[in-house]
């Protein structure tokens, strides 16, 4: 049977920074419709951890703060919240409340709360928190989007053009797949394959299949099944420009080493591709944790033998600014 990812908020995450206004726009239209998206928004990622230090402990959380601006000209805060887990949560209204006081309380400007819920429980629909007594009454009510109620609307995200929709569709079938690994196998290639027929460029079909590969985990045999399907289905298209077998293969092979220990992960790479797509690699996911890094440091970890990026791939899931890379290769080079 499929066994769950460590780390299963870390796909949400990054394809909700990759597809940002994908996302807005397929889940709150209205939303979407007051933000000029001609303006550069800003992921406050260390406000966040000062407002919500308890959104980091575990695994259950993708929490995103976004600045945008409006087409007014005003600044706008929207607190993102995806549940990752499939678990109703008791307190959920309330810790939506906390956080958007703590916003306020931040930027003196009120939040746009918007929720994103992946659970399985079609019943669990917190919309609101409500308190009130003879002489005090409050209401706060955020948006929110249950990703099972498309279930029901396959064809309509079929037919939607909006990238994002493939994120709902790998999401569906990996909940629907959970105890059937054969049926979650042609599920998986079934998504990939219209990928390519839709027509998407390189860029779009390594990020979406990124996302499908990483929730839609495979027992060992079938994983290697699916591989060399997808392989063959590769080929028979004859696409010069397509290498994603080759390329996410390799990818996630460095990234569970780094998960479950770099040794095997950087071996793999190495067969692969050999050492210097290891090193790059391992700077594409500084780079996706750390965002943009100074040029100092790129030159620096060019120089890191594979024993040195064994030790950086462990150490970088502790990172949270390129500080902490800076103290770790002083102290190691």
């Amino acid at each position: 049977m499929p066994m769950s990812r460590s780390d299963q908020d870390s796909p949400w995450k990054d394809i909700l920074r990759q597809y940002f206004q994908d996302a807005i726009t397929f889940f709150f239209p209205l939303t979407a419709a007051q933000i000029d998206w001609n303006r550069p928004h800003e992921f406050l990622d260390k406000e966040f951890q000062q407002i919500a230090p308890e959104a980091e402990i575990g695994k259950r959380y993708a929490d995103q703060l976004v600045k945008v601006w409006l087409k007014q000209g005003q600044a706008l805060w929207l607190l993102i919240h995806i549940e990752v887990q499939a678990k109703p949560e008791a307190n959920f209204a309330e810790r939506m409340l906390v956080y958007h006081l703590r916003i306020f309380d931040r930027f003196h400007s009120h939040a746009t709360s918007l929720a994103i819920l992946c659970d399985g429980n079609a019943k669990w629909r917190p919309t609101h928190y409500h308190f009130g007594n003879p002489d005090t009454e409050l209401t706060f009510r955020f948006g929110m989007v249950k990703l099972l109620d498309y279930r029901d609307r396959w064809e309509v995200l079929e037919q939607n053009q909006n990238p994002f929709t493939v994120v709902v569709m790998a999401h569906l079938k990996a909940q629907e797949t959970q105890r059937d690994s054969k049926r979650r196998k042609e599920s998986k290639l079934g998504l990939i394959r219209r990928l390519y027929e839709q027509g998407y460029e390189k860029r779009e079909i390594v990020n979406l299949f990124r996302f499908i590969d990483w929730v839609m985990i495979l027992p060992k045999g079938l994983e290697r099944e699916f591989w060399q399907e997808l392989k063959v289905y590769e080929e028979e298209r004859r696409m010069p420009y397509i290498t994603s077998v080759e390329q996410i293969g390799f990818e996630r092979g460095i990234e569970q080493g780094i998960e479950q220990g770099i040794e095997q992960g950087i071996e793999q790479g190495i067969e692969q591709g050999a050492q210097r797509e290891a090193r790059s690699l391992i700077l594409r996911l500084l780079n996706r944790r750390l965002k943009a890094l100074p040029d100092r440091l790129q030159a620096q970890i060019d120089l890191l033998s594979i024993t040195q990026l064994e030790s950086l791939g462990e150490a970088l899931l502790d990172f949270r600014e390129t500080t902490d890379l800076d103290t770790w290769l002083q102290d190691n080079l």
